[in-house]
């Protein structure tokens, strides 16, 4: 396989599209990303698919239904309005779960997502739970990773709505809830591109380096969710025990929910969309669909030349650039200039902000985690 190289002389993988616009990628003497390898170990790791798979997803539900039979809901799913999300709670009714569908309004949705949202729930007879973020603590605290310089403008959200869903069903007294992550097409996810999710502290010392607003309502996780991260315990991964496919998924979500097309992986946000179609690849040289497009390649759900192709286009139309960074701009109360300045400010990493990340490299964290593994193990 030739080796590509980019107008930018990024070299590139000659599996998927991933090149050195991730500072720590990586190569074989094949040419081939370390990407391409985590993918194999990922899924190698024999998470059940086929009809294994379809009779493992039969016990789990099975089990969940028998452990919340007296309770109005017997499991939590997230939806955003996209294609993952809506696939997922038209798999959990045809289950025959009874889910309440948890909604995180950060005041970016599209009208398309939220019309998306409306029919999957009505159409499936699906109870809504939507928590708004208060948009005062919200819009501060955007203006403050903008101004924080890192890319991780998106942390916030995601941090947001894992919280809101782990809360939520802390709040019915329900175990399990049900997620539209999918191992197989999320797999080509660089660390410098994005990281800090799950950190709390992260995200208040950037509120507090640079905002002015307190954060009194955001959902969030605690430091000890942090550290031992036993809320991973709640999710169920639905897509990664069945033969998913995106492209084949979204004809019967047209068909029977009337679901539409939003244009782009987590589109269905404006600021998204924004953020990811205009302000990383400017500001940062980062092209999500890179990562996107060498999924679906590891998956079999794209061709190479195809996805090489899409490359060579804008990461989403010119006009609806304009028009997004207009409606950025009014909305987060940023003139041009302001934002042209906050374009050109030194680019910095999650490293940059004392993240309770820190404590992990600790030989003292090390330790207690290796007595915490061994004391779990004799519990159970």
């Amino acid at each position: 396989m030739e080796q590509i190289i980019d107008d930018k002389n990024n070299k590139m993988c000659t599996r998927c599209v991933m090149d050195t616009t991730d500072p720590d990628i990586f190569f074989d003497e094949n040419g081939i990303c370390n990407h391409c390898h985590t993918y194999e170990h990922m899924t190698s790791r024999k998470i059940p698919t086929g009809e294994e798979g379809k009779n493992k997803l039969a016990e789990i539900a099975n089990r969940i239904k028998e452990n919340n039979q007296n309770k109005p809901y017997d499991c939590v799913i997230g939806v955003s309005g996209g294609v993952d999300s809506t696939f997922v709670a038209y798999k959990v009714k045809e289950m025959g779960l009874r889910p309440l569908a948890v909604h995180l309004d950060n005041g970016w949705d599209s009208e398309l997502a939220i019309k998306n949202i409306e029919n999957i729930c009505r159409k499936l007879q699906i109870d809504l739970h939507t928590i708004v973020l208060d948009w005062n603590e919200f819009k501060d605290l955007q203006l403050s990773f903008l101004k924080a310089s890192t890319p991780d403008s998106e942390i916030p959200s995601d941090h947001a709505i894992v919280a809101a869903m782990v809360n939520t069903a802390m709040m019915i007294g329900v175990k399990k809830i049900i997620t539209g992550y999918n191992a197989r097409t999320e797999s080509h996810l660089p660390t410098t591109w994005s990281q800090g999710h799950f950190d709390w502290g992260y995200i208040k010392n950037i509120q507090k380096c640079f905002g002015s607003v307190q954060l009194k309502s955001f959902p969030h996780l605690s430091f000890i969710d942090f550290l031992l991260q036993t809320y991973n315990k709640r999710f169920i991964n639905l897509l990664d025990y069945i033969d998913y496919s995106k492209k084949d998924a979204i004809p019967v979500l047209e068909k029977e929910l009337s679901w539409k097309y939003y244009g782009g992986k987590h589109y269905e946000s404006i600021y998204t969309r924004w953020y990811q179609g205009y302000w990383l690849p400017l500001k940062f040289g980062y092209d999500k669909r890179k990562s996107h497009f060498s999924s679906l390649i590891c998956a079999g759900e794209m061709i190479r030349s195809v996805a090489l192709e899409e490359l060579t286009k804008p990461s989403y139309p010119l006009e609806l650039q304009k028009e997004d960074t207009t409606y950025v701009l009014k909305k987060l109360d940023l003139s041009q200039d302001q934002l042209d300045t906050l374009l050109h400010l030194p680019k910095k990493t999650y490293w940059d902000y004392a993240p309770y990340g820190r404590v992990k490299k600790t030989l003292l964290f090390h330790g207690l985690r290796k007595v915490y593994r061994f004391l779990n193990k004799k519990i159970v």
